[in-house]
């Protein structure tokens, strides 16, 4: 199988994840706005760490690095244990929700997103999120192992560009687009009868690469980003190292030894990729976890900051308050 050897286990550099929106039915609104606080998401227990669950390939047809299916809580699309009611919690694959009803409120790294009918949400590798306990969610899921798709097309198709808005509100003509190139993409993932395996898994990469590019092109306009600059590879294998690194290493002159780049190119590269500097990239992607184990786990301060790379407790809080204008404890009691 190819790898796609520039991925993140989970969001590199994320930064803090755009306002939620609002989708009128149909899936043609984009009216921003905050979803409704009367539909509850599922928090962890006391002092449970958030779980993590990775891609369950032997619940994919032949084994393969996707599935797509039914949204119902008991669909082979997700991994054991990971159903619709669960609490909180990581993934370390991609899942896009294809909605054909609404509205479902679903919760994405801090923020409630509203969807509608014809509304797509994707949420990526090493996200925290949480569904509705009362809504109906009614729609297709698609999920994808990272290191399915080749690099290339990991690249054309932003699957790690977090700073992307998770919901999406294609207008009729690109939602008839993404439902034919959907189910053709399901024909194929069904159909292991008339090719041998080798050749059933390219015709599902070729036919998800297809897929994608629609998603990625809806994904692209809502972030306005759609004359972007092509991705540099120097800041994607920064962007891989600070996500293996984060948790031990906040230097930028030690991940351009690591990488092999001079500190001037580095900075150059992630400044035209990011618009920030390394140190910021970091520092976000940084902030983000310790945001998260905040406000989805009951740890003390001092394991969270160790957690995030720092052995003082006192010196975490001063890096938190400088970039969040609170202090953990105020950030946590802000969560409740």
């Amino acid at each position: 199988m190819e790898r796609d050897a520039a991925h993140p286990s989970a969001d590199a550099g994320a930064p803090a994840t755009p306002g939620a929106h609002t989708g009128a039915a149909g899936g043609l609104g984009t009216d921003p706005g905050a979803a409704a606080a009367t539909h509850p998401i599922v928090r962890p227990d006391s002092g449970e760490p958030i779980r993590t669950y990775p891609f369950d390939r032997s619940a994919s047809v032949s084994g393969v690095g996707m599935h797509i299916g039914p949204m119902e809580a008991d669909s082979p699309a997700w991994p054991d244990g990971f159903g619709l009611s669960r609490r909180l919690h990581r993934i370390d694959f991609h899942v896009l929700l294809f909605f054909r009803e609404g509205p479902v409120h679903h919760m994405v790294d801090f923020m409630d997103y509203e969807a509608g009918a014809g509304d797509v949400l994707w949420i990526r590798p090493g996200q925290v999120h949480g569904f509705s306990t009362t809504d109906r969610y009614v729609g297709t899921a698609l999920t994808m192992q990272p290191g399915f798709l080749p690099r290339a097309t990991v690249e054309a198709t932003g699957l790690y560009r977090y700073d992307r808005p998770p919901l999406l509100h294609p207008d009729a003509a690109q939602l008839a687009a993404l439902r034919a190139s959907l189910e053709q993409l399901e024909r194929e993932y069904c159909d292991t009868e008339t090719l041998p395996q080798s050749l059933h898994t390219n015709v599902l990469r070729h036919s998800l690469t297809a897929f994608m590019l629609r998603v990625a092109h809806v994904s692209a306009l809502a972030a306005a980003d759609e004359c972007e600059p092509p991705p540099d590879t120097t800041f994607t294998r920064f962007r891989t190292a600070v996500e293996q690194g984060f948790t031990t290493n906040h230097s930028v002159s030690a991940y351009a030894e690591q990488l092999g780049y001079s500190r001037r190119t580095l900075v150059r590269a992630v400044r035209s990729a990011t618009g920030q500097t390394p140190k910021a990239f970091i520092d976000r992607r940084v902030i983000l976890e310790a945001k998260r184990l905040l406000a989805h786990t009951e740890l003390p301060v001092g394991r969270i900051g160790v957690a995030v790379g720092f052995t003082d407790s006192a010196n975490f809080s001063k890096f938190f308050q400088l970039h969040t204008g609170l202090t953990p404890m105020a950030f946590r009691a802000e969560q409740v």
